[in-house]
């Protein structure tokens, strides 16, 4: 008698859902790593126009689009522009942490992968946030772009950014709202398995349009926050489930079967 294996149900992911209480403190604690980071790169403001400038000519030279044709298709009507200014203002966490939990829940083995993409991401825009601080082009007087934040509402910036001290205006690359969002569309195809899946990337599509049109970014923050992400995803990958239990299976030898079809 003869046996063969075949693999059994594949674990479910549940297996690898880390701890929440741990996740939680974690999550917590990064994002005010984060935030003090951001408010330690505050303060360099002749350099973060100096810098500025030199995005702006970058693009020109690249060739690159114009920030204003975005903002003028938003300016278009009063309320479109408060509609982007309200999605810059509110989707960027609360859409990043739904997503986190429902990964947590649904696909924990996704969410393990994503937590540590999303953390070198940051981490990685934080050493460019210190390291070569940017005024974004609403401050740029080069750029003729409107604040429209602060001219139709609403805005989670103070007028003044030597005032703010709930954020550093001088972090525009990379653009981590424009970051962010790439990686909760690649999470969500990656973890999903619907054919409409692809349409996730409508997120980021629209947040590029709302970061650029409010004048909150330049293209060069989207382009340098995708580079980033995609190193982050080349260097950190996603794990394989646990491998499949083996289940024999006895088969009666082909002789037995042979001998009792002769009888």
């Amino acid at each position: 008698m003869e046996s063969r294996t075949e693999p059994a149900e594949r674990e479910p992911d549940i297996t690898v859902r880390p701890p929440l209480v741990r996740e939680l403190l974690l999550v917590v604690g990064l994002f005010l790593v984060y935030k003090f980071g951001r408010q330690l790169a505050n303060g360099h403001t002749g350099e973060a126009f100096h810098n500025a400038h030199r995005v702006w000519d970058a693009e020109r030279a690249l060739h690159l689009p114009g920030e204003g044709a975005v903002q003028d298709a938003l300016l278009s009507s009063e309320s479109l522009i408060h509609v982007a200014n309200t999605y810059y203002a509110t989707v960027h966490f609360p859409a990043t942490l739904l997503f986190l939990v429902w990964l947590y829940w649904r696909r924990p083995r996704h969410y393990v992968w994503t937590r540590r993409v999303l953390a070198a991401l940051t981490a990685a825009a934080l050493v460019l946030h210190l390291g070569f601080p940017l005024a974004p082009p609403r401050m740029l007087d080069t750029a003729h772009l409107v604040d429209t934040a602060q001219v139709y509402g609403p805005s989670v910036y103070a007028a003044k950014p030597a005032t703010d001290t709930m954020a550093n205006q001088f972090a525009a690359m990379p653009s981590l709202h424009f970051g962010w969002a790439l990686m909760l569309a690649v999470g969500l195809i990656a973890a999903t398995s619907s054919r409409w899946r692809w349409l996730w990337l409508l997120h980021p599509l629209l947040t590029l349009l709302v970061v650029v049109g409010t004048a909150n970014h330049y293209w060069l923050d989207a382009l340098a926050a995708t580079a980033l992400l995609g190193i982050a995803l080349a260097v950190i990958r996603l794990p394989h489930p646990g491998r499949s239990r083996i289940v024999r299976r006895s088969v009666p030898a082909p002789e037995l079967i042979t001998s009792g079809a002769g009888r």
